[in-house]
């Protein structure tokens, strides 16, 4: 089995969380789909470059982001950066061939990522983005059943990815809040139930969005009160070319909540339902099982999904409680089975390209308060 040297650029949260997909994934999968080390790590700064070497055992730390993406010991490029910062490091690592494993969004806005796109023409190696939500149980049986028409025909929709964390108007900013840096909910958090809710109830034709900014200022990291621009709220309708219409909110001002992303779908042959601050369930609605007498057996079904992926995956077992580390670990493995065969899988760069296309249109939208037409792939 081959071996993969992986160089992480940006060693925040997020990288932190690929880093343990590394270490944690020959313990779910048997066998893996091919061996991977980290070798090279980068940071803004030499400090957390040599921390994030310790705690990884990658022979290289560094600040400049070259010295990971044209290495040509490196196999995989991870990009953990803030979004302002992704256009360039895609750039060197598309240049280089590299296969890329990208967090999103791809990139800062539609612009960008057009250029991205223009170099994605000469690329040949495999490139994924991290949007984890796909990859649980339950959301993966979820598209399985709406593939093999459990909804039929899709009606409505409404799906929503919540926080509360700026609520609180003396919380500083952090670069998530501030628009230089490709900042504001809709790259954020609406970029996950964005394309979670069209990978699953099909393409979207055109969006109505409102935006909210809660506080006009609050701190920034050094306490120095800062206008805000990035937007707190997000809420969308959005429309399918056959007339299906639905609701989509991400929200960091949603006062009572966690990580919590929902939805539900309704067709004219039943309808589906998830909440993943319950991860272990896929709620099921049959419209074809008989409602008498006295209701018959007809009524939401909670399919017990749980932990339960297919071979290879053989730990933790299937009747453990999922958690969000876990649809992390899965989406990891789809890119690196992809890697392993050669074989682009998805979600793709490409389609991080469309949907930082679809997220600018969301924010146009707000901005000319009307209805705005999505970019036809």
């Amino acid at each position: 089995m081959k071996e993969y040297n992986v160089g992480i650029v940006g060693f925040g949260f997020i990288g932190k969380v690929h880093a343990g997909g590394h270490m944690n994934l020959p313990y779910f999968y048997d066998p893996a789909p091919c061996r991977t080390r980290i070798t090279h790590v980068c940071t803004s700064r030499p400090g957390t470059a040599e921390k994030a070497a310790a705690l990884t055992g990658a022979e290289v730390a560094t600040t400049d982001f070259r010295k990971v993406t044209e290495d040509p010991a490196v196999d995989i490029v991870h990009i953990c950066t803030p979004n302002n910062l992704h256009r360039e490091q895609l750039l060197s690592a598309i240049g280089q061939n590299k296969h890329i494993y990208c967090d999103k969004p791809l990139v800062a806005d539609a612009a960008e990522a057009r250029e991205v796109e223009s170099a994605l023409d000469a690329y040949s190696a495999v490139g994924q983005m991290t949007l984890q939500s796909r990859f649980f149980p339950a959301t993966l049986r979820a598209k399985q059943m709406i593939d093999e028409g459990f909804l039929g025909n899709v009606i409505s929709f409404r799906a929503v990815y919540l926080h509360s964390g700026s609520v609180d108007t003396k919380r500083k900013m952090g670069w998530k809040q501030q628009k230089e840096f490709g900042g504001g909910v809709i790259n954020d958090l609406a970029s996950h139930v964005l394309d979670l809710m069209e990978h699953l109830a099909g393409p979207f034709e055109s969006v109505l969005a409102e935006t909210r900014i809660l506080h006009a200022r609050r701190p920034d990291t050094t306490g120095r009160m800062t206008d805000v621009e990035g937007e707190d709220q997000v809420l969308m309708l959005v429309r399918h070319a056959n007339g299906a219409a639905g609701t989509i909110e991400a929200s960091k001002i949603a006062t009572g909540t966690n990580d919590e992303v929902r939805f539900e779908i309704h067709g004219d042959r039943g309808a589906l339902r998830f909440d993943l601050m319950r991860p272990n369930y896929l709620e099921a609605y049959d419209l074809g099982v008989p409602e008498s007498p006295l209701g018959g057996t007809r009524g939401y079904t909670r399919i017990d999904t749980g932990g339960r992926y297919d071979p290879p995956a053989v730990f933790p077992p299937p009747k453990v409680a999922i958690g969000w580390l876990r649809g992390h670990a899965h989406c990891l493995f789809n890119f690196l089975s992809g890697v392993a065969r050669g074989e682009q899988v998805e979600p793709s760069l490409r389609r991080g390209v469309a949907l930082q296309k679809m997220l600018d249109t969301v924010g146009r939208s707000a901005r000319a308060r009307e209805w705005l037409s999505f970019e036809t792939p």
